[in-house]
């Protein structure tokens, strides 16, 4: 089984989460005129517990990825922001009756970010050049938030057309 990534967009990608980027105008100019502010560009959401802000080094994968396993956070919402100027591969894929339906492929564009809403089936963080260093913003507190789900047959994501 085999998946084409596509470009990153945020129609195509609205219903798993959010693109943080530096699109549009900026919402004010702060620090004495020297800095552009967008404001809000993710719908952080957790249950209960609270944010936490970590730092993953992802080891770099390469063309064709073999997808054999997803997660999704029941309890919250799960944000990665690359540390970077890269480009990074992004899985998602709809629930389908408690597991992953049909997996969807994109790559970010340098200077993006990804934030997956709670519940949203997603591979794990896949850096396609070095450093595969990231930010993440996700829920921290008492219970479990990690479900996985290791598919019988793994799909083989190839480079973009």
């Amino acid at each position: 089984m085999s998946i084409r990534p596509q470009k990153i967009d945020n129609q195509a990608f609205f219903e798993f989460g959010d693109i943080l980027e530096t699109s549009g105008l900026a919402d004010q100019v702060i620090n004495q005129g020297l800095c552009e502010r967008y404001n809000d560009r993710a719908n952080l959401s957790f249950d209960d517990g609270r944010a936490g802000i970590s730092l993953f080094q992802a080891r770099v994968q390469h063309f064709p990825y073999t997808l054999r396993m997803m997660e999704r956070h029941p309890r919250g919402s799960q944000c990665f922001i690359p540390m970077s100027w890269t480009s990074f591969l992004v899985v998602v894929a709809p629930d389908d009756d408690g597991q992953p339906g049909q997996p969807v492929a994109f790559i970010t564009q340098p200077g993006q970010a990804i934030n997956f809403h709670k519940n949203i089936w997603h591979g794990v963080l896949i850096p396609l050049s070095d450093p595969g260093l990231f930010a993440v913003i996700d829920r921290i507190g008492a219970g479990t938030n990690l479900e996985e789900y290791w598919f019988p047959t793994p799909y083989v994501i190839e480079p973009m057309a």
